[in-house]
């Protein structure tokens, strides 16, 4: 189950001065450095732990330009009094605290709006309690401070087809910018709405908009922007991936945009089930999709599907286990996905992955096997290969960033 990258040596080249930072659910947001021997041999060592963002870390964005790190604490171990905590990014990798500020909705994910040499806002998707969920934002300052701004709570009502457990109120579980910036999309996984919002530039604030509707019951929990020309305009062809937990599907839409500012129309594409041809008895829950930094392929993470067999060798002990999955599609010029591949993801829920900026390096964040592994990837095909690294003994994985 070896697939060699050409570009192998490269990113060992390339690795050798990468750090990422993991959050965990057991309190510690940490650093870390993915370095090469001579050998070419990956090591993955840590630099440090800070327990500083809160008792259950779930988020981290980072903001490169500004050497800026966000962290959010989801907060369940505190009744759902969550927080958000910036952190200075230092040369080294080692983290030093701006800001701290309590009292958010259980946040789970959060995305920079705004022009870079302009005032920014940092927007965060609220998962909530059995009140139902939010988002909130925050003016950012360029050394890592920040003000909160406002707070919009949804309201929701349990509607026939929908599951009674995970959908009696709003759950929103992701908040991404569109491609020209304008726009900022949350998907509810509890309403099955995405929520769409303008950005007010003058007055740095968000305005409702008109919501994309989905199938009732399926629950969309993550979605990615393509544009197939790599190039983000109001009227260049633009599409939308939006992953639904509870239904085990990703679903494609054309985009289009509505005069000054009006809102986003969508017009189903496509829907395919997210192992792929490959069926799997019991309801999988498909967490985190990713578009390839070279525009040609989706790769999505599957949880509880058990559906591939992995004798992965070192570096990662213990080869012959069920694993849960990542599967990757390549992208068609018509918005349709052509399924090309379902790989094992190292052990038990991958939450959340993502990619290096060569796209030839993955790394998946395994809640339940609180690991962290990464693979190579063969940037000619799309196809992910062998796992060059791991890091055990972490706490429940929550995210994994490249920075």
């Amino acid at each position: 189950m070896l697939i060699r990258s050409s570009l192998f040596l490269l990113g060992a080249a390339y690795a050798s001065a990468s750090n990422l930072f993991i959050t965990d659910y057991d309190g510690h947001l940490t650093s870390v450095k993915l370095s090469s021997e001579s050998s070419g041999a990956y090591q993955l060592n840590k630099n440090i732990a800070y327990g500083e963002c809160g008792a259950n870390p779930t988020w981290s964005t980072v903001d490169i330009g500004r050497g800026v790190l966000y962290c959010l604490d989801e907060g369940f171990a505190n009744d759902d009094a969550g927080a958000l905590t910036s952190f200075s990014i230092e040369r080294d990798g080692q983290l030093v605290k701006v800001r701290h500020f309590d009292g958010l909705n259980a946040p789970v994910s959060a995305v920079i709006v705004g022009e870079p040499t302009e005032q920014q806002a940092l927007v965060s998707a609220n998962y909530g309690g059995e009140g139902g969920g939010s988002v909130s934002y925050f003016n950012l300052q360029c050394n890592g401070d920040f003000t909160f701004n406002e707070e919009i709570k949804f309201k929701h009502t349990l509607q026939p087809g929908q599951d009674e457990e995970r959908q009696a109120a709003s759950h929103p579980h992701q908040a991404i910018v569109d491609p020209t910036g304008q726009y900022v999309l949350v998907p509810d996984l509890g309403m099955d709405l995405v929520h769409i919002f303008g950005w007010d530039f003058t007055n740095h604030k968000l305005k409702q908009l008109k919501s994309l509707e989905v199938l009732e019951g399926t629950g969309p929990r993550h979605a990615a922007f393509w544009n197939p020309s790599g190039v983000a305009c109001e009227t260049c062809p633009t599409y939308f991936y939006l992953v639904s937990e509870l239904a085990g599907t990703v679903t494609s839409y054309q985009v289009s945009y509505l005069h000054n500012g009006g809102g986003l129309t969508f017009k189903q594409v496509q829907i395919s089930r997210t192992t792929g041809p490959h069926f799997v008895k019991q309801r999988t829950a498909p967490a985190e999709i990713v578009i390839s930094p070279d525009n040609r392929f989706l790769i999505v993470s599957n949880r509880n599907d058990s559906s591939t067999y992995t004798s992965i060798p070192p570096p990662i002990p213990g080869g012959g286990f069920q694993s849960d999955s990542l599967a990757t599609f390549e992208l068609l010029p018509d918005g349709n996905l052509n399924w090309r591949q379902l790989w094992p993801a190292g052990g038990s829920f991958p939450r959340q992955f993502s990619l290096n900026k060569l796209g030839n390096l993955v790394a998946v964040g395994l809640q339940y096997t609180k690991r962290v592994v990464i693979y190579s990837r063969d940037v000619a095909t799309g196809l992910i290969g062998e796992p060059v690294a791991h890091l055990d003994r972490l706490g429940n994985v929550t995210s994994v960033v490249w920075a």
